[in-house]
């Protein structure tokens, strides 16, 4: 089916998310954190991205940036199990991690814990509206 990079640092997330998609026919490779992923990635290698936004090293904001640098057309699935507030110009927002990330380029997003039920439907949408260059 699709070619899909999962980048996150969690071991035990990265394997479950990993089975999930294998599990539906997919072909995944992982990257720990965003510098990773970012030496890894090329445009037109992958189908689809899936990243954590807390990693060390390049998080996943910055990692959705840098990607959209050199690749608008990729979907990105934005995932984190992180606070909901975030800090901007030094006050608290009520705009979470995860809206950041659709802001910055992440087509759409999924909260953590990451189930079958969270990922998959997400993940044909994103697949199917690439395919047909629309928006999931």
């Amino acid at each position: 089916m699709a070619h899909i990079l999962v980048i996150d640092d969690d071991e035990l997330v990265a394997k479950t998310i990993v089975a999930l998609l294998e599990s539906a026919a997919h072909t995944v490779d992982v990257a720990t954190d965003g510098r990773n992923a970012l030496k890894a990635y090329r445009p037109g290698a992958y189908d689809l991205v899936v990243t954590d936004i807390f990693m060390p090293e390049v998080e996943g904001l910055e990692t959705i940036r840098e990607i959209r640098k050199v690749d608008r057309k990729v979907p990105i699935i934005a995932m984190s199990g992180g606070p909901r507030a975030t800090i901007m110009s030094g006050a608290m927002s009520t705009m979470d991690h995860l809206e950041v990330a659709q802001l910055l380029g992440a087509t759409r997003s999924v909260s953590k814990p990451i189930t079958r039920t969270k990922i998959l439907p997400v993940v044909d949408e994103c697949l199917a509206a690439a395919t047909t260059m629309s928006a999931c």
